[in-house]
C-alpha cells in the first residue's frame, strides 16, 4: 500500500516500494490507523525498516495501535537500543503485552535497555496473571492531593498531559497517606470554579474501583454498567493503575474471538489467520476433530445395536439424517444462548433449574412443530406418488413426529445443560461447543428414534 495518486514509472515504483526511507516519507501526513493498514501488509523485515525511518514520535503512535500485528517480531527485528528508545514513549500496558510475547534473550536484553521506572513498571505488569484488571491497566495515570483547587489541577493536567496515556479523568489522593479518595471526570473539572476545592465538583456517590486481580470481563461489565471511560485499579486503598475502555474493547475482541473459535470446536488461537502456521493450524484443529471422530463412533454403536429393526423396517433410515440434525440444531441453539447469558451474568450457576424448566416445554413446543412438518411432508409425498412409504405410513409418521418432540427437547435440555456443567467443574462455559453437543444429541437421539419404533410399530413393520 502506497500512498498518494501520483503516477510514477514502474521499475521505479517497485524500486521505491521496497525502500524504507522512501515508503516512511510517503507516510509522514497519513493518520496512525491507516498506517498500520500499510504496515500490516508489509514483510516483517521491511515493516521493522520502516518503522526505524518513521520520525521517533510517529512510530510510538504507530506501536501503540492495537490493530498493529506482528508487534513482538517486529520489536525483536529492530537493533535492541532503538527498539528500547521506542518503547519507551508507548504506553505501558500495550508495553507489557509485546514482553509477553517476546522470546529470550531479546526480552531480557531490551528490559536492561529501559530506564530503571520504566522497567519496573514493566515488571510489575508482567507480574500479573493474563486476563485480570493488572495485566491490562496502564500505570500512566493523573493524579493530585485532595488540597488542590480545580485550577491548581487543571495547570497540572496541562503540564503531564504529554506523559499520560491518556486524561478521561484525575484521581484525587489524600496527602497524607496517597490513598485514592476519589475520581473525577475531565467535564466536571472543566465545569468547576477554578477557585473552590477539587474535591468541590466530584460525583457524590460511592467511588468505582476494581481490584488487579479481578478478571477483564468483569471490569468490561463494569465500565459498560457505570458508562465509564476509564476505572481504577485499587491495590491495599492505593491506586496502582487505570483500566480505560480502549484496553477493555481490545480485551472483549481477543475475549468474543476466543470463544467463537471454542464454540466452533477448536481451541483459541490468538493469531490473524494468515499468520497461523500449518503445524498450529493442525493442533489446534486436530485434537478437536479426532475427539468428535471418536464420539461419532458412537453413532454407528447405537446403529448397530438396532441392526435388526432397520432389517424389517428399511424406511426408518430415510428419517436418520432428519432426526439427528434437527436435535442437534435444538441442542447448538440452546447452547449459544445460554454460553452468551453466563457471559454476561445474565444468569448464575444456582439458574440452572430455572432454565430447565424453561427449556423442556420449549423444547416440546419445537419439536411439535417440527413433527407436525414431518407429518405433513410425509402425507404429501404418500398422496401425491412422489414416495411410497407402505401401507403403515401413518404409523411412519407418527413415529417421525414423536421421535422429533422427544429428541428436540432432550436436546434443547442438554444443550442449556452442558455450559452449566461446564462451569461448574471449573471449564470455559464457551467449550461446549456446537459439535461437540450435535455430537452428543446424535448418539441420544438414534436410540430415542428407534425406541419409539419399536413401541407404535410393533406387531406392524417390527
Amino acid at each position: 500500500m502506497l500512498f498518494g495518486t501520483k503516477a510514477i514509472d514502474p521499475v521505479a515504483a517497485a524500486s521505491d516500494m521496497a525502500n524504507p526511507a522512501f515508503l516512511a516519507a510517503s507516510m509522514l501526513v497519513e493518520r496512525a490507523p491507516d498506517i498500520v493498514e500499510a504496515i500490516n501488509d508489509m514483510p516483517a523485515a521491511l515493516a521493522a525498516a520502516v518503522l526505524l525511518q518513521m520520525p521517533a514520535e510517529q512510530a510510538i503512535e504507530v506501536l501503540d495501535q492495537p490493530g498493529l500485528d506482528r508487534e513482538p517480531e517486529l520489536i525483536a527485528l529492530m537493533p535492541r537500543a532503538a527498539a528500547a528508545s521506542l518503547l519507551a514513549g508507548v504506553s505501558a500496558d500495550r508495553v507489557a503485552d509485546i514482553f509477553h510475547h517476546v522470546k529470550e534473550p531479546c526480552c531480557s536484553e531490551l528490559l536492561d535497555l529501559l530506564d530503571a521506572d520504566t522497567r519496573v513498571n514493566i515488571q510489575h505488569l508482567l507480574a500479573y496473571p493474563a486476563g485480570t484488571a493488572g495485566s491490562i491497566m496502564t500505570t500512566e495515570f493523573a493524579s493530585v492531593p485532595s488540597t488542590y483547587t480545580v485550577q491548581q489541577t487543571l495547570d497540572y493536567i496541562r503540564h503531564v498531559e504529554n506523559s499520560r496515556e491518556t486524561v478521561y479523568a484525575i484521581y484525587v489522593l489524600n496527602p497524607l497517606t496517597d490513598m485514592l479518595v476519589q475520581s473525577i471526570t475531565l467535564r466536571r473539572l472543566i465545569m468547576g470554579d477554578p477557585d473552590a476545592p477539587v474535591l468541590s465538583v466530584a460525583r457524590p456517590g460511592k467511588l468505582i474501583s476494581v481490584q488487579p486481580l479481578l478478571h477483564r470481563e468483569d471490569v468490561a461489565r463494569l465500565i459498560s454498567k457505570y458508562d465509564l471511560l476509564a476505572v481504577p485499579v485499587v491495590d491495599q486503598g492505593r491506586i496502582i493503575g487505570i483500566v480505560t475502555v480502549d484496553d477493555v474493547i481490545d480485551a472483549i475482541v481477543q475475549e468474543d474471538t476466543e470463544d467463537a473459535q471454542k464454540f466452533g470446536g477448536m481451541a483459541a488461537i490468538n493469531q490473524p489467520y494468515m499468520e497461523i502456521g500449518f503445524w498450529q493450524m493442525m493442533t489446534k484443529r486436530g485434537g478437536w476433530l479426532c475427539a468428535l471422530f471418536l464420539s461419532e463412533m458412537l453413532t454407528a454403536s447405537a446403529m448397530q445395536g438396532y441392526e435388526g429393526e432397520l432389517e424389517k423396517a428399511i424406511v426408518l433410515t430415510l428419517f436418520i439424517p432428519l432426526i439427528m440434525s434437527s436435535g442437534g440444531n435444538s441442542g447448538s441453539q440452546a447452547t449459544s444462548l445460554l454460553i452468551r447469558a453466563l457471559a454476561l451474568r445474565q444468569l448464575q450457576l444456582k439458574d440452572w433449574w430455572r432454565v430447565a424448566l424453561r427449556e423442556i416445554p420449549t423444547g416440546l413446543a419445537l419439536g411439535a412443530m417440527l413433527g407436525l412438518v414431518g407429518i405433513v411432508r410425509i402425507t404429501v409425498w404418500q398422496y401425491f406418488g412422489f414416495y411410497d412409504y407402505g401401507e403403515y405410513w401413518p404409523l411412519i409418521a407418527l413415529t417421525v413426529c414423536a421421535a422429533l418432540i422427544g429428541i428436540v427437547m432432550f436436546g434443547s435440555l442438554t444443550g442449556s445443560m452442558l455450559p452449566f456443567i461446564l462451569q461448574r467443574i471449573g471449564f470455559d462455559a464457551a467449550s461446549a461447543s456446537a459439535p461437540f453437543v450435535a455430537t452428543l444429541v446424535d448418539v441420544t437421539g438414534l436410540v430415542i428414534y428407534f425406541s419409539v419404533a419399536s413401541i407404535i410399530l410393533r406387531g406392524t413393520l417390527l
